[in-house]
């Protein structure tokens, strides 16, 4: 009988009673010379590194960087797409952490709970990812978790994105000022902007899996590698059904894997990533090299999509979750019937470029968004008033296009079933990204979204991820769990709108206040601001 009641101990809390490995960084932030375009400027090194250095881990590890802070300006790092589940005091955004002030540190501990797939880090402050300080991140799954696809022979990770020749410090004051920073000037692929400095090496019939994220300020890039299929087989955590495409569109902060097998002749090939919807097109190579090669790269560089909305529109809808595949858990992703489970709060968000005190500014729904001295997060625990306003974001725009300034906030019932259209009414590609989630995105379509555009919506095999794209004059669906208490930034990814104010917070607060819900304030959190001075020590729940 005992033995029989220690098996279901340990059928119901979990695996095993082992604790989950830990992963120690000790993380030196400093300004140094880098090159991206064959020119200097100045950049953000992470150890001496530019790009900063990779984080592998396993679902469930606990993460802990110390991050030493030896800038001359306050900074902090976010990690993109992980969870962060109870625990927004990692989350690395100026509304949850205070800033690491200049030659001071701190550490981050977090854990990738339930969590695998592909992602990476990036500075949240300022316009400080214009100057680099990113790094991948991926996360494996254990080894008792099935997964649907053969171990590859190689894992890779490729962060590419737009990028800009001038300092952060004249951008950051040209949108202070309240001009636009222009286009920009390059297309880097893991921090080289000049052709065929980046190169990956295979071995002849052998299969690598390719991380790919867009670290980029602002555009969606094209992916391809000449001759070859990608597979994919993965998108922000989530396991895709393997369609194979000669290219993929990757939107600003989006992350991809694909399955590349090396099956051509052997020899030297093209890796591309080019701007969508831009004139002139932005483009970069990089190298993909057979180590028994014979021939250098040569050729014409392959073509990929420029300006063809339709094309990329095609594409998305064909990237589906895959139901038979297991995620973080050895449950089926398709065991979760999304589809059927009953919505209760509709919020429908709109961007927009107001002219706001005779400056560019960027709004959602009529809000544009300010940066508090005292983070919200803080606020809240501390319950100091003034700071900010819940639910300051109203469920719908305007009907006056009017806009204001001010720090605010959407307020969502904890554990509620919601649906977020996101509604760009602008010429540009948009981009969003909500911390501490995933989303199911379930329709996108041209126009302006009504109730009845739910007929359009699929609620059987949506991709499920965190970061998706809005198409010029175009609505896109998506339908999210408010499970993780916490405050949590919902944000453009085109970075100059999010620095201008097209961002805010989502406060997810459990009535009942408990450690199994939220963990308290970190002992070694940063206080500033209002909270300045108040004690750490946790309140009894």
């Amino acid at each position: 009988m005992g033995s029989l009641r220690l098996f279901f101990i340990i059928a119901f809390f979990g695996y095993s009673l082992a604790e989950d490995p830990y992963r120690f960084f000790t993380w030196n932030i400093t300004w140094g010379t880098i090159r991206p375009l064959g020119v200097p400027q100045q950049g953000i090194l992470i150890n001496g590194q530019f790009p900063g250095p990779q984080i592998s881990s396993v679902t469930n590890d606990n993460i802990y960087v110390n991050v030493f802070n030896n800038l001359d300006q306050a900074f902090l790092l976010t990690w993109s797409g992980i969870q962060q589940r109870r625990n927004s005091w990692q989350d690395g955004v100026h509304g949850t952490n205070c800033p690491i002030p200049p030659r001071q540190n701190f550490t981050y501990k977090f854990q990738v709970k339930d969590q695998i797939g592909s992602y990476y880090y990036f500075p949240s402050l300022y316009l400080q990812k214009a100057a680099g300080g990113f790094g991948g991140l991926s996360v494996a799954s254990r080894d008792l978790i099935p997964v649907p696809f053969p171990p590859p022979d190689g894992d890779i990770t490729l962060l590419i994105g737009d990028w800009y020749k001038t300092n952060v410090s004249i951008l950051r004051r040209t949108l202070d000022v309240g001009r636009s920073i222009g286009k920009p000037d390059a297309v880097q692929i893991n921090g080289h902007g000049k052709p065929n400095e980046t190169a990956i090496t295979v071995e002849q019939g052998k299969t690598y899996r390719l991380r790919i994220s867009n670290v980029g300020l602002s555009s969606s890039l094209n992916f391809r590698i000449q001759g070859h299929k990608l597979k994919l087989v993965e998108v922000e955590g989530s396991h895709t059904v393997q369609n194979l495409y000669d290219s993929l569109d990757i939107h600003v902060g989006q992350s991809y894997s694909v399955l590349v097998t090396a099956d051509q002749p052997a020899q030297e090939y093209y890796i591309v990533a080019s701007t969508r919807f831009t004139s002139p097109v932005l483009l970069n190579t990089g190298i993909f090299r057979y180590n028994n090669s014979q021939k250098q790269v040569s050729g014409p560089i392959p073509e990929g999509p420029t300006t063809q909305v339709d094309w990329s529109v095609n594409q998305a809808r064909s990237i589906r979750w895959n139901l038979t595949a297991s995620a973080a858990r050895p449950n089926p992703q398709g065991s979760f019937h999304y589809g059927k489970i009953n919505i209760t709060r509709t919020i429908i968000l709109a961007n927009s470029a107001p002219i706001i005190d005779g400056k560019q500014r960027y709004a959602v729904n009529g809000v544009s968004y300010v940066r508090s001295k005292t983070p919200l997060q803080l606020a809240d625990y501390f319950n100091i008033s003034g700071v900010f306003v819940a639910g300051g974001i109203p469920d719908s725009p305007n009907a006056t296009l009017s806009a204001s300034k001010a720090t605010a906030a959407l307020a969502v019932e904890y554990r509620t079933f919601v649906e977020i259209v996101f509604q760009n009414n602008e010429n540009d590609t948009q981009s969003w990204h909500l911390d501490g989630y995933s989303f199911f995105v379930v329709g996108f379509d041209s126009g302006v979204w009504t109730p009845a555009s739910r007929t359009r919506y699929n609620l059987f095999d949506a991709v499920y991820r965190s970061t998706t794209q809005v198409y010029p004059g175009s609505w896109t669906a998506v339908l999210v769990t408010f499970d993780n208490a916490g405050l949590w930034n919902l944000r453009s990814e085109t970075w100059a709108r999010q620095y201008l104010g097209q961002q805010t917070y989502v406060r997810v607060k459990s009535p009942a206040k408990s450690l199994r819900d939220e963990y308290n304030i970190p002992s070694n959190a940063l206080l500033c601001g209002l909270a300045r001075g108040r004690s750490r020590f946790p309140p009894k729940h």
